[in-house]
């Protein structure tokens, strides 16, 4: 069985519900001040006004505003660091829960020093699945552009009649405008309307090729299960698709056949539901009909770790073997995803890949490698790498961790941000927590080989995290 993590789709929990309605109500609350101030404006300075019937009124002096002051506090960067000891007691029941089978191994390291706090097990390889999403991270944004885009364009085919649309292994490009799962995401309509605008005038179309050629191999990794693509998890990795590779917008069910979806949605949105739809190659040289682009790249990051989003995982990773001049297929990704870890500076002697999203059952990852790159992203020392950590999920926020994590009164909002992973008997949680004396963690959780079915392991990750959230710890 393969990760079964939620997705966007996942039923909003009463806590996320109680913060909404209050954002709602501080934003009609503005809306309504604002109207009120800008009425009032309008009365004075109308005909037949204070402001008009008394043109001696002295002007009114404005006050002189200074820097504004920053939204959230940073962290005092005196804040005291958790004393070993105190965290491995706190810690040690936690670790021991029945749930994890005894099987977790562990490592909590102080961002600021560098010092491990807590290492339990953290040097041998395990099963890391969907965390090894931020290894992906890693090599997405310290090997392309933070900034670059995706591009999927229209060219004309072999006949008069005949689209061909072009894959570039954006998969949020959109049959919905806005998109319903990836704020930011291209659309489908936008690049009918400019296919439509590049055609002869009076062209009917009658076939839409779709070409699927940028990546290679096989559909599926080494280390997946039949059951896995489809699913409602993840697809066949193909260079072409929309909506995630979605069934059904803004649902949790994949397609088997995301490129030939993605050449119906184009056939739809140029008004010929009827047109042939097959897959093939564009006609080398052909014109180009239209393009467009997703959302820059350091957004696609923060997308795949915080809804654990496996397609698009894939396709970030196949663009790193593209930019090292590998082939964009399942070997070839993870053969640029290390080489890009180690050129980064992190040891990758025990690293072993067969995919970018951390569904096979045969990735293997050292639970320090985890807290390695969380911290050299929330320290800065990783250039360029800040999407990782705003891309973790937040505890009982958003993505994976929406209706996780909340539950400790003694937690503080926001405290826990992390990047979650599930496969059948394997759970991870690895990310960041903010003690109660303000100082950042990084960390990384791992349980190999438990039997409680999801809900009992997950809870006693949550715990832990929520007990580094909690504790002092000297």
């Amino acid at each position: 069985m393969g990760t079964i993590e939620p997705s966007s789709s996942t039923t909003v929990t009463p806590s996320y519900r109680r913060l909404r309605r209050r954002l709602l109500t501080v934003l009609v609350t503005l809306v309504v001040v604002a109207a009120l101030a800008v009425g009032a404006v309008l009365w004075l300075g109308r005909d037949g006004g204070p402001a008009a019937a008394d043109p001696s009124l002295p002007a009114a002096e404005l006050p002189e505003l200074g820097e504004p002051a920053p939204v959230l506090a940073s962290l005092a960067s005196d804040a005291p660091v958790p004393d070993p000891a105190a965290l491995a007691d706190a810690l040690a029941p936690l670790l021991a829960t029945p749930a994890l089978a005894g099987g977790v191994s562990a490592e909590v390291v102080d961002v600021a020093s560098g010092e491990v706090l807590l290492d339990d097990g953290a040097g041998d390889p395990v099963t890391p699945a969907s965390t090894a999403k931020l290894l992906t991270a890693v090599a997405v944004l310290t090997t392309l552009d933070p900034e670059a885009t995706l591009e999927t364009t229209v060219v004309a085919g072999a006949a008069p009649d005949e689209v061909v649309l072009v894959g570039g292994g954006d998969p949020t490009l959109s049959t919905t405008t806005p998109s319903l799962t990836y704020p930011g995401a291209a659309t489908v309509a936008d690049l009918a309307a400019q296919v439509r605008a590049a055609l002869p005038p009076g062209t009917a179309v009658g076939r839409v090729v779709v070409d699927n050629s940028l990546f290679e191999g096989p559909l599926t990794a080494e280390g997946w299960g039949p059951e896995d693509a489809p699913s409602s998890y993840a697809s066949p990795v193909t260079a072409t698709a929309v909506d995630g590779a979605r069934v059904t917008p803004g649902e949790n069910a994949r397609s088997g056949a995301p490129g030939t979806d993605a050449g119906r949605a184009l056939a739809e949105a140029l008004d010929v539901p009827g047109a042939t739809v097959e897959l093939g190659e564009a006609p080398e040289g052909a014109q180009e009909l239209g393009s467009v682009r997703s959302a820059p790249v350091a957004r696609l990051v923060e997308q795949a770790l915080s809804l654990s989003d496996n397609l698009l995982a894939e396709s970030l990773a196949r663009q790193v073997a593209l930019a090292r001049d590998l082939p964009a297929s399942f070997e070839g990704s993870a053969e640029a995803v290390t080489a890009a870890l180690s050129d980064a500076g992190f040891d990758v002697a025990d690293l072993e890949l067969r995919d970018g999203s951390g569904l096979s059952r045969l990735d293997l990852v050292t639970p320090d490698l985890l807290t390695d790159v969380v911290a050299g992203a929330a320290d800065g020392s990783l250039e360029g790498a800040s999407a990782i950590v705003s891309g973790l999920a937040v505890a009982g926020y958003d993505g994976t961790l929406a209706d996780r994590g909340d539950d400790d009164p003694a937690t503080a909002p926001g405290a826990v941000r992390g990047k979650t992973g599930t496969l059948l008997g394997v759970h991870g949680l690895a990310g960041t927590v903010v003690t109660a004396d303000g100082r950042l963690l990084a960390y990384a959780l791992v349980a190999n080989g438990t039997v409680g079915g999801g809900g009992p392991e997950e809870a006693a990750l949550d715990g832990m995290a929520a007990a580094l959230a909690a504790c002092g710890c000297r």
